[in-house]
């Protein structure tokens, strides 16, 4: 069992590992499922048969099916016993790892057995009452078993109940819904649960959706706006998508989807709701596509209001900057988000891009082709409004978005067409993608992927080359050319660097699409060429890129050359013509090349080309090698091994490259190869390229495993000989770790032949003897750091003797070869189903052979370790001892290396017995070792074994599959080899003895002595220790990746499929490593290591502590038998002080994987933590560092164990099996239960111990003692023992602030515990499944059906007096509910205490003194030691909140005139701001705790409580002390109905301006609790009407401490008066759909409010006109301005802004343009320019912005104040942008018309802002529409510039002087005017397309008419001339080149001289 942290990121790995299983369910469209048809058959495994077949191509003899389900059926019957009995950790989750682990093996359960699975997990991750870790590991089994969609079928399959994760997401959500304040230890993960919800909504069934509209829309309201976030995020999370299966109208999406569109605009400016309704939108997008029954369109399902208003959500959502608006988005409405942040989905994980391409893919069809109003059209018009975001010179905050964007349009669309064209998507014929929409598609996306390639971001190039890559698949000859054409340059070195690498890559992912479409195909050889130069020492990330590409091409094409043998073809001369000529028409025709291969090169001609362009294939692989040794000769150093440097990468990706280089080439190429490799080992020696050269190697040898071996192993031997003879290499040991210039060649030759030797199958018996020798040779005569290569060979050598593996890299089949390669094969794809795999299957003599190795090298190092430890060795320990250390290692590491290499051989059933106890004669193993339970003889009741470790010892059942072991027991060679083993065991241990007792300090032998311990222990059956499987998958997975294609299955090439059979036959080795019994070496060793686990030394125990923790996951029972040993060496570190001991106790028992036992054995728990607390006082600062790390663990020990889970009992029984297992379950469930009582008095027991150690200790101790105390005393059945209470309560009041924060916390904890014991009605099943009862809780029949119910509902607020209290506000706020809770308000019951929470409740009392009051309050008062803690705590309300209770209820020592006595003594005179915020505590506590109790008493409470706090709020607020009064309102009024503190709302309301009064603070002060009451009591405050007369009637204000808080508490009033109180959800939905698709608009102004507004601006109006002008001092205009601009600001920021659109055109526009005028008050200028930016950002809908464009318009041309014309154009450009798809086009043309008018402006700085507006327009206009208006443009201004010539000079002139005083005349003015905005104009329309390279076709007659016509012009006209021109080339400075082709010679010439000028002008 691994430890805790391991296996949750083991669960969580395995949920996002993708089997290969096609691409995640979680994109995948909604199934085919509506043909009824698909019922049959329902006992069949899966909707889709296998791609790949796993089992078939295993070289061995597997299972067969029965055996399987045979074994799945006990894993359910055990499963089944244990959920039945109650038994959930261990047993079920053990269980539960046995069918992941069945599923992991490819098995299929049948459909029947998996729905009933997947009800038994959704019950049990939501069962109320289990155990946390249990039930996420229950979670993530569910999303396990319905992680694909084709498993089971919605809604036909498998329905589920969403109400049980309603009830779980609820107690976080909806805290005051759920009922009771739950303590900590109930709540689950909140991520688990969103999780779960993303795989449980597909299998709601539609037919729920009214029942669920019903239950969560009435909680909806913006008066609390959190309760609204809270409902659209339970929608999203629970609300089923998938499509109905009967034809009931009401469950169809446009029945619901205008209330839907109502919701979104309830809340505006608010991103998260935007991100949550696009995600349900696209998930609904995607499920309906393939249902008929769902109406169908241009715009998917949905509307074209719908649609447009998506789109400008889309637009919203990408953050993209327009001119000065500031974000659409405020930050204080998502602020108000609360709670629901969370039920948000993790935007890394679901990023909005995600969810917009998902609606936008899943809405087409080919009806978008033929309308202009479809989703493509508009998916056009997005991406061309955007596209000059995408240019890598552009780049921002929006870069990723876009580019993300971009990457999903492309994915789902690839996966769409793929899924369609496989029949894998069922969905109507007309619905169906088809080519030229395809084609369409691509178009739209080209250009702007493109730019992407190039970008800056590292992401977003990521993003653009896996949509380059998508594209290209769609449409080859779409992307291919303008690819060519971008890359031929850049890889010529003709451009800059890092397009070099930009084409590399971009070439690497096209590879695949190039070689395998006509013509293009003809390229790769030349791509290829011209790539090598990319490998290059100095440039190692471009290397990386190079090798990348080649690798990627020769997967897809043999490296063969062929033109052999042809006569129509020969040598590359017509390839290289047809590429010269290619490459001319490129640069020709620039970037918009179009080529056509299909039609314009006919196959005949096109197959000789490419035949012919082979040839130079020899040069290449010559000079490819050439440049790789190169490489290899000046690669520096690796800095650390596994550092992740650029050095390491490219030795990791050579043999990625060489593996399939090698062999994809022909016999010659390979010869010629394997020559040039074996030339350069046997001359060179680099060292710090040895280990990529050993790869190289490898790989050649793996390839054509004789042919190398013949070539390299006899000259590798010879070379390892000399080295040692001659040189003497290896003679002597040496200090450090680099390895000696003089051992250097051995070890390069060493090391190439152990990568030659390895996996490379039966070849190597050829050389069976050279091999045998060397080894042999080489251990007689080195020393040294070369003996660990040394070993490693033999270690290599074995590996290949004895695994089976596939040796099998080709990547065609055998008759492919025999028929003689061809244009054909290039990128042939395998079928997965027809593969013949060439395995290694060991044979006898292989096996002999490594036997022999074994034995040989073995057996010398057994006895070299046997001379060396009993004294008898030549080397001896004298001196320092390190040739003895160095000796002992040496064999140490050799006998680890022989272990691992041979661990296949080993076979667990041997290795689990003591080697002097035969197997049964009758070849039976024991059964209670093998894999039965105790035997049933042993009864655990009646055995001396504890339970505990009874269950330690358990050998639970195991399943074992073929995995091609070869030995038999019988055989000698099986024998030996287990004898062996026992050996090197036995060994071991006599080198821990001797070591431990001779030479304690010698980590160094310690170290490898303890690695070799771990693989004796781990290495049976697979070599767990090297982690083979997570290696070779992880490196599959790598190499699969730039193959993976959404919506296709395994079309990998040749090897990768091979690779995968390789992995798959390891998962089953790894399978069957099951831990095994102990034998009693097994208990020697593991003793050995708890020993050294607690050495003095860090080194030593660090090693013995991690192979330790592995040991103990191989074998069976091994913890109980290591606690103890450890347990007493911490106990005695405590006592002595010895550090050593107790980290090594500590970091060994609580930090691995032994908590877990120890938290389930009592038997060692209460030392642990005994010795834990004493620990912590250890005066060391790593010990006390060590001890707060472990805390939380500690804390875990002491958690009470499950009491009940409440499981539906039918569900638990479907699973179980026919048999009858009553005698087991109850047996089991005895256990359990006994064991359960045991562990209880146990944790009884130690709490008691630990309370009387608490009181005693110091402080540091005492703190951790409580931790530990709480957690372990509080139990539901006994609440907890009074020496618990005793310290609980007296602690409370601690003199030291961190124990008194402590046990303060604990008290409320306690006091809570008591009251959800007595609201559960003492029943632990009712708290557990959240069924309170509150005596004063009322249900309350509303009067929906009458129409005046919610005016007389809203007028009762405004009375005192209340039947029932109603205080929750979302009842009625949106739609009315049958009843609606309430409370009563005058209870005469109140909860019923038993006797045991009555005795608890009473001892407290007798503690709660006045002295204890007053000591708390005093330390309530004391000033906070830091500055951050200076505010209203919570905490300390919370624990006055209980004391109060009881002490009304009469229970305390204390009366309420104590209390009384006390407040008034610390409040003192209050002028102190520390009396002040005791004070507030103090009395927010007393009357929260009075909300319940009987009417006298609350009265008496309040008569006392009142009048202080009036004083305060009447005269005793400060700006110290302001802020502890408003949390104390807050706290006293949030979530309550205003009559419970009627005295104070009313006191507050009746708060009038005292416009005499000069003291500004107490003013705004009161007003600020004014807004806080209100916006606290939301709805329910209905006090407002004379407040608000009072603010309007005195708005000019003259303290801006006043104008504030009015301004803010004027928009919250306003705010919260707004509701809608529908009669029903019935109701509220049809009127919605009646209304229009988007449901009615929200928040329409009354006419009361309408006249008031009208009415405050008149008066403004009236007040700026009796201001005199340049008037510096505040007047009645500034000041009333500024109040409304605050109110606005407030108002425009939040969700209820579109309530003011009405007002824009009219009322507010002139207004704001009047006060920015106003310079003398720089505040109500910069307040009016804030505010008058906001209004582009509202959201309008469709058609109401007619008004506010036809007034931007007017002021633009009509108004007489420069300033106002130019200001307008800011909100005009946004307006432009932000409203694209919802402005209609004669809007949009009377905006562009406004705007090219306003470039005559008389003022220039109108010119110049209406000529950059104008750009902008045009920028993001869609095509059709932006080319009609650039022609128009451009021949007016054209027209404009030639109409209007400047007059010529008189001739005679020329001489006379100029005295530059001479005043143009008026008509000359008007002259250069039109010149000017002729110029301005026709720049716009340049400045328009700033990155398009080429420019479009008409810039260079514009760019030639200014330079003629305009560029000579004096002053600002000649100026802006120069400008445009020379901005024209500045952003133009990479592709200058390319841009000056679509120039004609004479628009050249023309430029010449203006443009660049020459620099000695």
């Amino acid at each position: 069992m691994e430890g805790a942290r391991e296996q949750i990121s083991e669960m969580v790995s395995s949920l996002d590992r993708r089997d290969g299983l096609g691409n995640s369910g979680a994109t995948s469209p909604g199934l085919g499922g509506s043909k009824e048809s698909n019922m049959e058959n329902h006992s069949a495994t899966r909707n889709r048969p296998r791609t790949y077949p796993y089992f078939r191509y295993l070289p061995y003899q597997v299972e067969d099916d029965a055996q399987r389900q045979k074994n799945l059926q006990d894993i359910i019957d055990h499963l089944y016993i244990a959920v039945e009995a109650g038994d959930f950790a261990p047993d079920a989750l053990h269980f539960t790892r046995e069918i992941r682990n069945w599923l992991a093996l490819k098995f299929d359960p049948t459909k029947e057995q998996r729905i009933r699975l997947v009800k038994l997990y959704y019950e049990l991750a939501l069962a109320p009452g289990l155990d946390l870790t249990a039930s996420e590991r229950f979670a993530s089994m569910f999303m396990v078993l319905t992680k694909r969609k084709h498993y089971l079928r919605p809604n036909f399959d498998l329905t589920l109940d969403w109400k049980p994760l309603f009830r779980e997401l609820k107690v976080f959500v909806l805290p005051s819904e759920a009922g009771m304040i739950h303590s900590t230890n109930v709540k689950r993960n909140i991520r688990t649960l969103t999780k779960l919800c993303t795989f449980a909504q597909l299998y709601f069934d539609p037919q729920f959706i009214p029942a669920m509209l019903e239950e969560i829309l009435p909680r909806f309201s913006t008066s609390f706006a959190e309760e609204a976030f809270v409902v659209v995020g339970l929608l999203n999370l629970l609300f089923p998508t998938s499509p109905p299966v009967s034809d009931d109208e009401k469950l169809l999406p446009q029945h619901y989807l205008p209330a839907m569109f109502h919701l979104w605009s309830l809340m505006n400016r608010s991103r998260v709701f935007d991100t949550t309704f696009l995600d349900l939108f696209s998930r609904l997008a995607r499920d309906s596509l393939t249902s008929p029954r769902v109406p169908f369109s241009e715009c998917g399902i949905y509307t074209q209001e719908q649609t447009s208003l998506i789109f400008t959500a889309i637009l919203r959502m990408l953050d993209i900057p327009v001119g000065q608006a500031t974000s659409p988005y405020s930050g204080t409405v998502d602020l108000s988000a609360g709670l629901a942040i969370l039920l948000e989905r993790d935007p890394k994980k679901h990023p909005a891009a995600h969810h917009i391409a998902r609606w936008i893919v899943m809405s087409m069809s080919p009806a978008c082709l033929d309308s202009a109003t479809s989703i493509l059209t508009k998916l056009e018009g997005l991406i061309q409004a955007v596209e000059t975001f995408f240019h890598p010179s552009n780049s921002g905050g929006w870069t990723k978005t876009l580019h993300q964007l971009v990457y999903y349009l492309a994915d789902f669309f690839v996966m769409r067409w793929n899924r369609e064209k496989s029949g894998e998507m069922d969905l109507p014929e007309e619905r169906k993608l088809n080519e030229p929409l395809k084609r369409k598609f691509v178009i739209c996306l080209r250009e702007v992927v493109f730019m992407g390639i190039y970008s800056k971001s590292g992401t977003a190039m990521n993003f653009a080359l896996s949509t380059l890559q998508s594209l290209a698949y769609l449409e080859p000859d779409l992307i291919l050319p303008g690819v060519l054409q971008r890359i031929y340059p850049s890889l010529q070195g003709l451009v800059e660097v890092h397009r070099t690498t930009s084409s590399l890559r971009a070439l690497q992912v096209l590879s695949r699409i190039m070689v395998r479409t006509k013509g293009f195909r003809c390229h790769v050889t030349t791509m290829l060429g011209l790539a090598l130069p990319g490998i290059d020492a100095n440039d190692l990330e471009k290397t990386l890129y190079t090798l990348s590409y080649i690798q990627s091409v020769c997967y897809n094409i043999p490296l063969y050359d062929l033109t052999e043998g042809r006569d129509d073809v020969s040598g590359s001369m017509l390839a290289s013509q047809w590429i010269g000529s290619e490459v001319e028409r490129m640069e020709q025709e620039g970037i918009n090349v179009e080529i056509d291969y299909k039609t314009g090169l006919n196959d005949k001609d096109e197959e000789l080309i490419l035949r012919s362009s082979t040839s130079t294939l020899a040069e290449f692989v010559s000079a490819f090698l050439g440049k790789v040794f190169t490489l290899l000769e000046n690669l520096p150093d690796a800095a650390r091994v596994r550092s992740g440097s650029p050095e390491e990468n490219v030795i990791n990706t050579l043999p990625a490259t060489f593996t399939p280089l090698l062999a994809a080439l022909s016999p010659e190429l390979y010869n010629l190869a394997l020559n040039k490799v074996a030339v350069f080992v046997s001359n060179h020696v680099i060292h710090q390229a040895r280990d990529a050269m050993a790869f190289i190697c490898s790989a050649l040898c793996k390839v054509h495993p004789a042919k190398a071996l013949k070539r390299l192993v006899p000259v590798l031997i010879q070379s390892i000989r000399t080295e040692i003879d001659e040189n003497g290499a290896a003679s002597t040991r040496n200090t450090g770790s680099d390895v000696l210039p003089r051992d250097r060649g051995l070890v390069w030759s060493i090391s190439m032949l152990s990568m030659c030797v390895v996996h490379v199958g039966e070849a190597v018996m050829e050389h069976k003897k050279a091999l045998f020798d060397i080894a042999d040779y080489m251990q007689q005569k080195c020393k040294g750091i070369p003996t660990v290569h040394v070993s490693n060979y033999v270690h290599h050598l074995l590996l290949n003797l004895t695994g089976i593996y596939i040796c099998d890299y080709s990547l065609y089949e055998k008759d492919v070869y025999a028929r003689g390669l061809g244009p054909n094969e290039w990128g042939l794809i395998p079928d997965p189903q027809h593969l013949n795999i060439a395995w290694h299957m060991p044979n006898r003599e292989e096996i002999e052979f490594a036997v022999e190795l074994f034995r040989n090298q073995g057996g010398n190092a057994v006895r070299q370790l046997t001379t060396l430890t009993d004294g008898t060795s030549p080397i001896k320990r004298i001196g320092t001892g390190k040739e003895w250390s160095d000796e002992v290692s040496r064999n140490l590491v050799l006998i680890r290396l022989l272990l691992s290499g041979v661990s296949v051989l080993f076979d667990a059933e041997a290795a689990s017995r003591d080697s002097d106890s035969p197997a049964n004669d009758d070849g039976d193993v024991d059964m209670s070792l093998a894999n039965g339970h105790i035997p049933e003889d042993l009864d655990p009741d009646t055995s001396p074994i504890p339970i505990e470790e009874a269950e330690e010892n358990e050998a639970r059942p195991t399943y074992r599959y073929p995995a091609g072991y070869v030995l038999t027991e019988d055989d000698p060679l099986y024998k030996e080899l287990h004898d062996l083993r026992h050996k090197a065991g036995e060994t071991l241990h006599a080198v821990h003895e001797f070591l431990v007792q001779k030479q304690q300090d010698d980590v160094a032998c310690f170290g490898p002595l303890y690695t070799a311990y771990r693989s004796w222990f781990i290495d049976v059956g697979i070599e767990r220790s090297a982690h083979v499987l997570d290696r070779v998958t992880r490196l599959l997975a790598a190499d699969i990746h730039p193959y993976k294609i959404s919506g296709l299955r395994k079309e990998y090439p040749r090897p990768l499929l091979l690779r995968r059979a390789n992995v798959y036959h390891l998962q089953r080795l790894r399978h069957n490593s099951y831990p095994r019994p102990k034998t009693e070496l097994t208990k020697t060793l593991l003793l050995d290591l708890a020993q050294s686990a607690v050495s003095s030394y860090t080194e030593i125990r660090r090693n013995a502590q991690s192979a330790g923790e592995a040991a103990l996951k191989a074998i069976i029972g091994g913890r109980p038998l290591v606690i103890p040993p450890l347990l007493e060496a911490l106990e005695e570190g405590v006592a002595q002080n010895d550090f050593a001991l107790i980290k090594g106790g500590m970091y060994a028992l609580v930090l691995g994987s032994l908590n877990r036992t120890i938290a389930r054995d009592w038997r060692y728990a209460p030392r642990v933590i005994k010795a834990y607390i004493s620990a912590s006082t250890a005066d060391k600062a790593s010990v006390q560092k060590l001890c707060s790390t472990v805390t939380l663990d500690i804390m875990n020990l002491a958690r009470p164990l499950e009491r009940m889970v409440v499981l539906d009992r039918d569900i638990v029984r479907s699973i179980s099996p026919t048999a009858d297992f009553h005698e087991k379950v109850e047996k089991v469930k005895s256990k359990v239960l006994k064991k359960r009582a045991n562990v209880e008095s146990k944790m009884a027991a130690l709490s008691d111990e630990l309370v009387d150690l608490a009181k005693i200790s110091h402080w540091k101790k005492a703190s951790r003692t409580a931790a530990i105390i709480i957690s372990l005393g509080l139990r539901f059945e006994s609440i907890a023992s009074e020496k618990l209470i005793d310290l609980m309560v007296r602690g409370a009041i601690e003199s030291h602030p961190g124990l008194r924060s402590l046990y303060g916390g604990a008290l409320v904890a306690l006091f809570s515990l008591i009251d959800t014991r007595a609201t559960a009605q003492h029943k632990y099943e009712n708290y557990i499944t959240d069924n309170p009862y509150h005596p004063t809780k009322v249900q309350i029949t509303t009067k929906r059906d009458n129409p005046i119910w919610t005016n007389e509902y809203l007028a009762s607020f405004a009375q005192p007096e209340a039947d029932y209290y109603v205080d929750h506000e979302h009842p009625g706020w949106l739609v009315w509910e049958k009843t609606m809770t309430a409370y009563k308000a005058n209870p005469k019951t109140d909860i019923e205490y038993d006797r045991i929470e009555q005795a608890t409740l009473d001892q407290i009392g007798k503690i709660l003194t006045r002295e204890w009051f007053a000591v708390l309050f005093d330390y309530f008062k004391q000033e906070p030691r830091d500055a951050g803690a200076d505010r209203f705590r919570i905490s300390n309300t919370m624990l006055l909140f209980y004391a109060f209770q009881l002490l009304l209820h009469g229970s305390t020592t204390a009366t309420i005139s104590d209390i009384k006595e006390e407040t008034a003594r610390i409040f003192g005179d209050g002028t102190d701001k520390h009396q002040h915020r005791a004070a507030a505590e103090i009395l927010g506590a007393l009357l929260s705790s009075a909300a319940d109790v009987r009417l006298e008493l609350r009265n008496e409470v309040w008569e006392y409580v009142f009048p202080i706090v009036q004083r305060v709020f009447a005269d005793g607020l400060t700006p110290e002390n302001s802020s502890y009064w408003i949390s104390c309102l807050h706290m006293i009024l949030h979530g309550k109905d205003p009559r419970r503190s009627w005295p104070i709302v009313d006191s507050l309301a009746s708060f009038r301006l005292d416009m005499s009064s000069n003291a500004a603070f107490k003013e705004s002060s009161k007003i600020q609790l004014l807004c806080q009451c209100v916006s606290d009591l939301g709805w329910h405050f209905q006090l407002e009407k004379p407040i608000i007369d009072n603010f309007l009637m005195h708005i000019d204000h003259p303290y801006k401490g006043v104008r504030e808080a009015m301004g803010g508490t004027l928009a919250v009033l306003y705010r919260t008066r707004y509701h809608e109180s529908y009669k029903d959800v019935k109701t509220f939905m049809d009127g919605q759909r009646n209304s229009s698709s988007i449901g009615i608009a929200p928040y329409q102004p009354t006419e009361e409010f309408s006249t008031t507004i009208h009415e405050i601006f008149d008066r403004l109006e009236k007040w700026r006109v009796e201001r005199e002008p340049g008037q510096q001092s505040p007047s009645s205009y500034t000041s009333g301005g500024k109040t409304v601009l605050l109110w606005l600001d407030s108002a425009l920021s939040s969700y209820e802004c579109t309530g003011l659109l009405r007002f824009f055109p009219d009322v507010f526009m002139e207004q704001l343009l009047h006060m920015m005028d106003i310079k003398e008050d720089q505040e109500l200028q910069g307040l009016a320019y804030h505010v008058f930016r906001h209004l582009p950002n509202i959201p309008h809908r469709l058609g109401e912005d007619t008004e506010l464009i036809e007034s931007l318009i007017r002021i633009g041309r009509k108004s007489s104040l420069w300033h106002q014309r130019l200001r307008v154009l800011i909100n005009m450009q946004v307006i432009y942008f932000r409203r694209l798809f919802l402005l209609p086009q004669e809007q949009q043309q009377k905006l562009f018309e406004c705007v090219a008018s306003m470039l005559e402006d008389t003022q220039m700085e109108v010119r110049l802002g209406a000529s950059s507006t104008l750009s902008g327009m045009i920028r993001c206009s869609p095509v059709q529409m932006r080319n009609g208006m650039i022609e128009d443009l451009n021949q007016r201004f054209t027209k404009m510039l030639v109409d209007s010539p400047l007059p010529k000079k008189a001739k005679g002139n020329l001489s006379a002087p100029s005295t530059g005083t001479s005043t143009p005349t008026p008509e000359h003015s008007k002259l250069v005017l039109s010149r000017h905005a002729a110029v301005l104009g026709l720049g716009a329309l340049v400045q328009a397309f700033p990155y398009s390279s080429p420019p479009p076709s008409w810039i260079p007659g514009v760019l030639t008419t200014l330079a003629n016509k305009a560029n000579n012009d004096p002053g600002m006209v000649g100026k802006s001339v120069k400008s445009i021109l020379s901005d024209f080339k500045k952003t133009r400075q990479d592709t200058w080149q390319m841009d000056l082709k679509a120039f004609t010679q004479e628009q050249a010439e023309d430029l010449d001289g203006v443009l660049w000028r020459s620099y000695f002008v």
